[in-house]
C-alpha cells in the first residue's frame, strides 16, 4: 500500500517519496508520521518534509543512525512499507510574526521546509539557516530557496558559508542588530539546545522540534515524555514543537542515551550482515 516511488541518498541521509494519499491530503507543517519497514520492524517517527496532494505522496528525509533507519535505507523503488501512520503531532503555529528564522541540521534541513513555506505564505520574511560538516552534505536547497527570502549556510570545516553551526550564524545576526521575531529549529538535541541558548538572552520566541524516543505516537506509552517548564509533556501528542527556553535539556539528553549501548551493538551486527549479503551477491 505504501509504495516507495523514489529513493536517493546524500551521504547518510536518505530521501524517500512514498505513496500515502490520505496523509498527503491532511498533513500540515510541523507534523510527522510513524513508519514500519516490515511487520517486525521498530516503529520510528519521521518528520514529513513535503507532500503532494495531486500525486498523493509524502517525502521523508531519513538519517541513517540505527538498525531501523538502516533497514529503510536498504529499501528500493517499488518496495512497500508495512505501515505509515499519520499525520501525528500538533502542527507548527503559523501566523504573521515579522522576521522568522528557521535552522536545520541533518534531517532537519529537509524538515524545516514545510514550516518555512507556511511562514512565507503567511507574509513573513523567512531566513533559513542550514548546517553540515562540509558542503557536499547539503540537500533540498532549491526548495528552501524558493520559499525563503534568504538561505544562509554554516559548515564545520568552513567549506561553505560561515565556519561553524546554526547557532553561530544566529548569534552573528543578533550581534549585528538584525531583529528576529520568531525562531524554529530542527535537528539533533544538542543542536536544538545550543540554538535555544543563542536566542535566550534576546528573549526571542523559540520553538524546537524534539526528537525524543517514541513508540506508539498516541501518548499512551509515555516513552516520549519530556519536561517543559517543569511539567511533563508528551512529544507525540503535545509536540513535537516546544518552547526551547523551557525544555529540560539535561533530562532529554539522559533519556535519549538510555539505550545507546544496545543500539550500537545491534547496528554493528546488522551492518555486518548487510555487507555479507552484498558480498554474496557480488556487489562488493
Amino acid at each position: 500500500m505504501y509504495e516507495v516511488l523514489e529513493r536517493s541518498e546524500i551521504f547518510n541521509v536518505h530521501k524517500m517519496v512514498i505513496k500515502a494519499p490520505e496523509i498527503a491530503n491532511s498533513i500540515n507543517a510541523g507534523q510527522f508520521v510513524i513508519i514500519m519497514g516490515s511487520e517486525y520492524s521498530e516503529r520510528i517517527p519521521l518528520t514529513v518534509s513535503d507532500w503532494n496532494t495531486d500525486t498523493g505522496t509524502i517525502t521523508l528525509y531519513i538519517l541513517e543512525a540505527g538498525i531501523s533507519t538502516l533497514e529503510l535505507a536498504r529499501m528500493k523503488v517499488g518496495d512497500s512499507l508495512y505501515a505509515v501512520t499519520g499525520p501525528l503531532g500538533i502542527p507548527s503555529e503559523i501566523k504573521h510574526y515579522g522576521t522568522v528564522v528557521l535552522g536545520g541540521g541533518c534531517y532537519g534541513i529537509g524538515g524545516i521546509y514545510p514550516t518555512a513555506r507556511a511562514c512565507k505564505e503567511a507574509g513573513n520574511k523567512v531566513i533559513a539557516i542550514i548546517e553540515a560538516r562540509y558542503s557536499p552534505m547539503f540537500y533540498h536547497e532549491k526548495e528552501l530557496h524558493a520559499v525563503s527570502d534568504q538561505v544562509l549556510y554554516a559548515t564545520v570545516d568552513g567549506s561553505r558559508g560561515r565556519k561553524g553551526k546554526v547557532e553561530d550564524v544566529v548569534t552573528e545576526m543578533l550581534e549585528k542588530g538584525i531583529k528576529i521575531d520568531q525562531a524554529f529549529f530542527m535537528g539533533c538535541a544538542e543542536m536544538l539546545e545550543r540554538c535555544s541558548e543563542a536566542t535566550r538572552p534576546y528573549a526571542i520566541p523559540t520553538k524546537v522540534a524534539l526528537n525524543s524516543i517514541m513508540l506508539d505516537g498516541s501518548g499512551m506509552c509515555g516513552a516520549c515524555r519530556v519536561s517543559v517548564g517543569g511539567e511533563t509533556r508528551f512529544a507525540c501528542v503535545d509536540g513535537p514543537e516546544f518552547d526551547g527556553h523551557k525544555v529540560d535539556w539535561k533530562e532529554l539528553h539522559k533519556r535519549k542515551r538510555a539505550y545507546a549501548e544496545q543500539e550500537i551493538v545491534v547496528y554493528q551486527s546488522y551492518s555486518h550482515e548487510c555487507l555479507s549479503e552484498k558480498k554474496l551477491r557480488g556487489e562488493l
